[in-house]
């Protein structure tokens, strides 16, 4: 069970999170810090499109990032609509899945832990660039020390303001991807391999408005639990926890009859 000081640091270092990214979109310059978050997340896209045709019995020929912050990922076989789904989706639901597992403190070592290895396997299986490389090892290695060496609260700050950056990141690119399905249909996007997927059947537009709402349903689900969940704690005082331990602690000493 946490503790009240253990709800408002989770708190507050997610609205210091959600702080420092809006602010680095117009600090001039800033994109010196900006494009190494942006390739992480793009990585993590990438990821979602990997783990997908390997998840439908397909295969991955390699992964490769760009500097603009864009990826893409050859595969072969698989289900081609679960694949073209992935990127954005994976990329919204890591981002959840951090906000929800870090309003534990603790839970903060695990994630850097297993997202560094995550990103060192897929770069060292289908790492198809140096870019793809540079950032799969950097991010994989760095995640792994502060899983392992860093103090509570750095890795917490750390892996919080990276699943803040998934989240908004996700919207960006759903933002992007929707102008471009409306106004170049023709343009190279997951939509319209999506749409190819389908037959054709239904307009790249459909495919990037339905990710859209998608990722909007689980980022509103997600706040909201978060929300909820950091308030049950907080109602409950520091004060009693002591008083509830010691309590169990004697029902469990006294022979019961």
């Amino acid at each position: 069970m946490q503790s009240q000081s253990e709800v408002r640091n989770s708190f507050k270092l997610l609205v210091f999170a959600s702080l420092l990214t809006l602010a680095l979109w117009f600090i001039p310059f800033a994109g010196i810090i900006t494009t190494p978050i942006r390739l992480f997340v793009t990585f993590i896209h990438e990821t979602g499109h990997a783990l997908a045709a390997l998840a439908t019995f397909g295969g991955v020929n390699r992964v490769a990032l760009d500097w603009s912050g864009s990826g893409v990922t050859f595969t072969r076989g698989g289900w081609g609509f679960v694949i073209s789904s992935a990127g954005y989706l994976a990329t919204t639901l890591y981002g959840a899945a951090l906000l929800l597992m870090l309003r534990r403190e603790r839970n903060a070592r695990k994630i850097a832990i297993g997202t560094g290895v995550l990103f060192l396997l897929i770069t060292a299986f289908f790492g198809g660039n140096v870019l793809a490389w540079l950032v799969g090892l950097v991010f994989g290695v760095g995640c792994l020390f502060l899983g392992l060496k860093a103090k509570p609260r750095l890795v917490h700050f750390c892996m919080s303001f990276l699943a803040v950056q998934c989240l908004l990141n996700a919207f960006y690119d759903l933002r992007a991807l929707l102008y471009l399905s409306a106004f170049d249909p023709a343009f190279p996007t997951d939509a319209r391999n999506m749409s190819e997927a389908t037959g054709g059947f239904l307009p790249p537009v459909f495919w990037a408005l339905g990710w859209v709402l998608l990722s909007a349903v689980v980022v509103v689900a997600t706040l909201a639990v978060y929300y909820r969940s950091l308030r049950e704690r907080a109602a409950l005082p520091s004060a009693q926890l002591p008083t509830l331990i010691a309590s169990q602690s004697a029902n469990a000493a006294r022979p019961q009859i």
